[in-house]
């Protein structure tokens, strides 16, 4: 082969790896994309298949037969238990191997199997919808820089309310007893709600405002229910801070003479007495109650051990109304003829 044609061979050899490379870098570029591909195909086909088991199991609980709600009567000593069912009659049943057995105490309320009644499940104890539709702050946003006027009645409430659940020990130490609840006597605005709130803050309670009013109902044995789950809220709750507002409504003066309403109001006040006779003084729930009508009070109720404090909240001087009113501008923009 002469020059010419060793020249022209090569050209052709050089254009053919050049067509070669380019045609393998486009291989290699199908390569990573069929790759890519492939590994979100694989990603969205184990997602995919996630889903469709939450699908499944989510069926199954829809599938699932509906279950009777009872409460246990008794607990037999071979571990069977007695239970109540929704529809009358009581069953000698068995309860599910995957039920802790401390939870199967008289009282609770379980879940039935609808064919053979045995206890599937403890559930949690059912309360009136007025009790769980009471206003329940975790933590109220109020602070005592926010109540004005009210120094000496916040001093007194920091006693028997704070301290006693901030600083327990100190009490044991000392062997003094915090009264179990405190009494707010004033007209209404006077802020009583407000300190309660101020409490609440102070010592990172629950605050449970319930109006006295709402526990007189028109059936017997209503009023008393909704005092026990109030007071088991509390303790669900705590630490908590239990607020009942026009404590006179409920807490009035026993008539000899009465009508059914009031005798239903009597029984309401006494399932209150039991349940203030029941808590520990040092315990984590306190109890303050408010009033305008101290008068008529019983006095069942503000014997020792129940609301045994009494702090008058008085309607606001000259210089309390002057502090009252820079607490509600200090956010304003006010003239600097403002004289206070």
């Amino acid at each position: 082969m002469d020059d010419d044609q060793i020249r022209e061979f090569s050209e052709k050899m050089s254009e053919r790896i050049a067509t070669l490379e380019d045609r393998n870098d486009k291989l290699l570029e199908t390569a990573r994309r069929t790759e890519g591909e492939k590994r979100y195909v694989e990603t969205e086909l184990g997602r995919l298949q996630k889903e469709i088991r939450r699908l499944k199991q989510e069926l199954d609980r829809l599938k699932s037969p509906p279950l009777i709600i009872g409460n246990i009567r008794d607990i037999l000593a071979d571990g069977r238990v007695v239970v109540k069912s929704s529809t009358g009659p009581d069953f000698i049943v068995n309860a599910a191997d995957y039920i802790t057995k401390e939870n199967l105490v008289v009282g609770a309320r379980v879940a039935l199997n609808k064919q053979t009644l045995a206890v599937m499940g403890v559930l949690p104890p059912s309360l009136d919808p007025i009790v769980t539709g009471a206003e329940i702050i975790e933590k109220p946003p109020v602070t005592y820089q926010d109540v004005g006027g009210l120094e000496i009645q916040m001093r007194e409430l920091r006693e028997a309310v704070e301290d006693p659940l901030l600083k327990p020990d100190l009490y044991r130490k000392v062997g003094i007893e915090p009264p179990k609840g405190v009494l707010l006597v004033g007209p209404p605005g006077t802020g009583k709600t407000l300190l309660a709130k101020a409490v609440a803050n102070r010592t990172q309670a629950t605050f449970i405002r319930f109006v006295g009013s709402e526990l007189v109902q028109k059936y017997i044995g209503e009023g008393a229910r909704l005092v026990r789950e109030l007071f088991q809220l509390a303790r669900e709750k705590s630490p908590s801070i239990v607020f009942i507002d026009e404590l006179d409504s409920v807490g009035a003066k026993r008539l000899e003479i009465a009508t059914s309403g009031d005798r239903e109001v009597q029984r309401t006040l006494m399932q209150l007495l039991a349940e203030l006779d029941g808590f520990n003084p040092l315990g984590e729930v306190k109890i303050i109650g408010a009033t305008n009508r101290p008068d008529i009070l019983d006095e069942a109720l503000l014997r020792p051990g129940r609301f045994d404090r009494i702090i008058e909240i008085p309607m606001p001087g000259h210089e309390a109304r002057m502090t009252i009113f820079k607490i509600h501008t200090r956010k304003m923009s006010v003239t600097p003829d403002v004289d206070y």
